[in-house]
């Protein structure tokens, strides 16, 4: 039986681990006029695809104060910029939104970069 509880502890702890995965994150401030365009026009669908799936949307205000977690990720004053970022490290970039029909493609092009680490 003693094992058995081992093998249970061992789980419960490795499922209570925190887990580092890829995310996208958007920097974005109040009023960026290509922020609100890429909300209307692939926000709401961004978690419902394979892209949103492999690298969660996470925002980031410019003028806040940046998380402890992205201390190595680069702000610019430019919004929105898209940063790809796996185990907290910069994987790709992508300045403004150029409008649905060329950011998926462009996402893509940053997703294929995780697997070529």
């Amino acid at each position: 039986m003693t094992s058995v509880y081992a093998a249970a502890v061992a789980f419960i702890i490795a499922l209570s681990a925190p887990v580092m995965a890829a995310e996208m994150v958007m920097f974005e401030q109040p009023g960026c006029a290509w922020c609100k365009r890429f909300n209307e026009e692939v926000a709401p669908a961004w978690p419902k695809t394979e892209q949103g799936q492999r690298a969660p949307l996470r925002r980031v205000n410019i003028h806040e104060t940046l998380p402890d977690d992205l201390a190595g990720i680069t702000v610019e004053r430019f919004t929105p910029t898209f940063v790809l970022v796996d185990d907290g490290r910069e994987i790709a970039r992508l300045r403004g939104y150029p409008g649905d029909q060329f950011f998926w493609a462009l996402v893509n092009e940053m997703l294929a970069k995780l697997d070529q680490r």
